[in-house]
């Protein structure tokens, strides 16, 4: 990891669901945002080819809630240039699906800026753009917490106080690594929550880092 000082970045929302990948059908979320989640999460707020997001640690600000409901989606999708419509109305085009999702999450999100190219240059410049878009709230794309309707909050951190919750959160997607015939492979982690405090493992980042 680098030596400098990584970016603080809190965010928060009404819901989330980081859906496990052993449920097939039906959502089940992580009690804690998977590294991959909170990465892309990050990218919708600023994002360039030449660096990548390392998350060092997730602070968990409150308290870890769940909430059950149903909710409608679609079988179909619209692939490419087919004209071919999907009916959401329709009950052949829809299907009621369990989620066990999470509500009123905060967190707290230590991430590194780690240029391709080595250039630390590279990193110290998107690290300042990154601290200004945060404080002004821009983002490239709406940033929402593992589905899309979640819609996630966004500001600069400023160390919180996390809920101080300790627990075996088992084992954890760290992201999908892709082979050079694009076939991707799980990595996962042993994940252990310490005083609301989740760290990512750096030998994660150092056997090779996903795209």
């Amino acid at each position: 990891m680098p030596e400098y000082e990584p970016v603080r970045i809190k965010l928060w929302g009404d819901y989330a669901c980081f859906t496990r990948p052993e449920m097939k059908v039906e959502r089940t979320s992580y009690e804690v945002p998977t590294p991959s989640a909170l990465r892309g999460t990050i990218q919708s707020i600023h994002w360039k080819p030449e660096f990548r997001y390392a998350i060092r640690e997730i602070r968990v600000l409150r308290p870890i809630r769940t909430i059950p409901f149903v909710r409608n989606e679609a079988t179909g999708l619209v692939m490419g240039r087919d004209p071919t419509p999907v009916d959401v109305t329709s009950r052949t085009h829809r299907v009621q699906r369990y989620t066990l999702a999470l509500r009123d999450v905060a967190y707290e999100v230590v991430v590194d800026i780690v240029p391709v190219d080595g250039d630390q240059q590279t990193a110290a410049k998107h690290r300042d753009i990154l601290r200004r878009r945060l404080e002004k709230g821009q983002c490239f794309r709406p940033p929402y917490f593992g589905c899309r309707e979640f819609a996630a909050h966004f500001a600069k951190g400023n160390w919180e106080e996390t809920n101080g919750v300790s627990r075996d959160l088992g084992l954890m997607l760290f992201d999908l690594r892709y082979d050079d015939d694009g076939t991707a492979t799980p990595i996962f982690f042993d994940a252990q929550l310490h005083g609301g405090v989740l760290r990512i493992p750096p030998e994660l980042y150092e056997e090779g880092w996903p795209r």
